[in-house]
């Protein structure tokens, strides 16, 4: 058996690999006695079918799966061997010609093409600059969220007129263009927030209004055209939502409102725990404070992507485009070349990143250890139980849930690449110079958009 690499250019290559009937005889005539004795065929006990027959009936797909499977061991160990960063996998070349018969006696040559990781340098140090923000909660921000937080601990009333910040249970029924009810159209009662509402106009001829008071409106344009929330408004599938043309009545039934809590120790407590926060200054500095640490994570995902985005753009390299796009549409049947072209972009960008990420880690020798991936894991799965329930799980409970989850291999391979790349831009923080900069919190969402 003979494999030799005939290099294309820098980053293609060609794998030729011969194969002597003497490589594959040993390895397909142990099959074919393996077969037998497991073989069940009439007129024959059990395990006492001759291998000739086998072979005779079965010997060519055993021959071609051993010659496919010694093909895949020699190529497999000749990539290790010789130390080749392969991208993808080898490829069968499409232009082969060669026509075996598979009669035992046949040498083989088979090519594969492979596509070659680049080479590259990495220079990150302190020249490098980014921004990092650190939010600060503006006064529009923090009432925003106060009075949210007092409205969630308040109990609901029903005024006798609405306001702004109201709800309107209401009966929404469409209109014929001549203003008369469109029999057989759309009717739906609902939950009108009226804060929810985007033209002007339309928000405000929703104020002041009383039980069974009655209201036309342009249904598409009270919610920007947003066909969702339509959808959900008028109780009908989105993809119809988006052709309703006409105007709807609405005919207030109810007019419901969330009073705010008060301001008090007992609300205090509820919050935060017996007597932690005692006063008003105290409630606001300690929803600052959360607020502060929560867009501070914001601050911290911004930066990630930054980063990320700043090592495509520094570290400049070429991949083997062609060759990996002949490989993704091999091992994806059924995508389409628009496909293809579609996400080719967003595939090479992950790629690019994750050889950047192999030789940050490698070249300053960075470990993953398991216990960090298990810790990831971990708080992942915590911050998704805290979604479903308002009482954490025991620490006992949390770790056997971690250690069910990383059992499966495609969950743990994906929390590994997690911490990988955290690591990454962990050692990227430390090597460049980051500027740090105060940022409000609405200035922040227009910047990061």
């Amino acid at each position: 058996m003979n494999i030799t690499q005939e290099k294309i250019d820098n980053l293609n290559a060609v794998l030729k690999v011969n194969i002597d009937a003497a490589d594959y005889q040993a390895r397909v005539d142990k099959a074919i006695k393996d077969h037998a004795k497991k073989a069940k065929m009439p007129g024959f006990r059990p395990g006492m079918v001759p291998p000739s027959h086998i072979k005779k009936m079965y010997g060519k797909s055993i021959l071609v799966d051993e010659v496919n499977n010694l093909l895949s061991d020699t190529l497999n160990n000749y990539i290790t061997e010789q130390k080749l960063d392969i991208l993808g996998q080898p490829l069968p070349k499409v232009d082969d010609k060669q026509e075996y018969n598979w009669d035992f006696a046949d040498n083989f040559e088979f090519n594969y093409e492979i596509g070659l990781a680049p080479a590259f340098d990495i220079d990150f140090s302190s020249k490098d600059k980014l921004t990092q923000y650190v939010i600060k909660i503006d006064d529009t921000t923090l009432a925003e969220r106060i009075k949210n937080i007092r409205r969630s601990y308040g109990k609901m009333t029903n005024p006798d007129v609405s306001a702004d910040d109201d709800v309107l249970y209401a009966q929404l029924t469409q209109l014929s263009p001549d203003g008369s009810v469109f029999d057989g159209g759309i009717s739906n009662t609902t939950s009108v927030r009226i804060e929810q509402i985007k033209d002007a106009k339309i928000k405000k001829s929703l104020i002041g209004l009383k039980k069974d008071d009655e209201v036309t409106l342009d249904i598409q344009k009270a919610f920007g055209n947003d066909a969702p929330k339509v959808a959900a408004i008028l109780g009908i599938d989105e993809s119809e939502a988006a052709d309703v043309k006409s105007n709807f009545k609405l005919t207030v039934k109810n007019v419901n409102r969330l009073e705010e809590s008060d301001l008090n120790q007992e609300f205090f407590d509820k919050l935060f725990g017996a007597g932690v926060v005692t006063d008003e200054a105290g409630f606001k500095a300690k929803i600052t404070e959360e607020l502060e640490s929560m867009m501070n994570q914001d601050s911290d995902r911004k930066l990630q992507n930054d980063i990320y985005q700043y090592s495509l753009d520094k570290v400049s390299f070429e991949l083997p485009d062609e060759f990996l796009k002949r490989w993704l549409k091999a091992t994806n049947e059924n995508l389409s070349e628009e496909e293809l072209e579609g996400g080719y972009k967003d595939f090479a960008q992950n790629l690019k990143w994750t050889l950047i990420e192999n030789k940050i880690i490698t070249g300053n020798n960075l470990e993953i250890k398991y216990d960090e991936v298990f810790a990831a894991a971990k708080q992942s799965l915590d911050a998704q139980f805290r979604m479903y329930s308002p009482t954490p799980l025991t620490e006992e409970q949390l770790g056997q849930y971690t250690v069910q989850y990383l059992q499966n291999k495609e969950n743990a391979n994906k929390v590994f690449e997690e911490v990988k790349a955290l690591k990454t831009i962990d050692y990227i923080k430390s090597v460049v110079t980051l500027d740090k900069k105060d940022i409000f919190y609405n200035d922040f969402k227009e910047l990061a958009k």
